[in-house]
């Protein structure tokens, strides 16, 4: 077997061992956000980071939700990363949003964050502060989803069927997972624009 089949078999693996229920349960925590006129502000790390940017786009646009990224904002988080530190650049960055009980932090990560082997800690520290304020947290998350899975409204993890592969499954996910709420009926404002014209 070739890596090539190898891979797309775990694809269709993962496909199949996702919880269902968590989707569902997500889609409709993000439906009351909306309804709520709360806001989503899309939080992660790497790969992950640029995801969240493209999540972002998908929600605003397709969805009719008001969503926010910090690291859209290089120049802010460096500044943060380079003045206060790592730890707190999604916090300080969340404070000066005003985030509050309406709106929600939406995790993007292969891991979650983990307190103990300090990987992540800015995201550990932005669930937090979340839950401080009285914000929702949900996340798409790989392997145990981590600090941020213990703490999330709702989540969902991307079932590990090749520990030499959780990475990039998980990141793979996260899109197929956003996608999927984004045209999901509890969420979707309008088409996108190749749905819409005749083929």
């Amino acid at each position: 077997m070739t890596f090539t089949e190898k891979h797309l078999l775990e694809v269709a693996a993962i496909a199949h061992k996702l919880d269902v229920a968590a989707i569902e349960q997500m889609a409709a925590l993000l439906a009351r956000i909306k309804d709520a006129s709360g806001r989503i502000f899309f939080l992660g790390v790497g790969g992950s980071a640029a995801n969240c940017a493209h999540a972002v786009n998908d929600f605003r646009k397709l969805a009719g939700i008001e969503c926010y990224a910090p690291t859209d904002n290089v120049a802010e988080l460096t500044a943060r990363v380079n003045d206060e530190g790592w730890e707190s650049s999604f916090v300080g960055w969340l404070k000066v949003s005003r985030l509050g009980s309406k709106d929600a932090v939406f995790v993007l990560s292969v891991g979650g964050g983990d307190v103990d082997r300090d990987i992540s800690p800015n995201l550990v520290a932005a669930v937090k502060h979340a839950r401080t304020v009285g914000a929702k947290v949900v996340g798409i998350l790989g392997r145990d989803g981590g600090y941020t899975a213990r703490l999330a409204d709702a989540a969902v993890i991307v079932p590990t069927v090749n520990p030499a592969s959780v990475t990039p499954h998980a990141e793979a996910f996260q899109a197929i997972i956003w996608h999927l709420l984004v045209f999901h009926p509890l969420l979707s404002a309008k088409g996108a624009k190749w749905e819409s014209v005749d083929p």
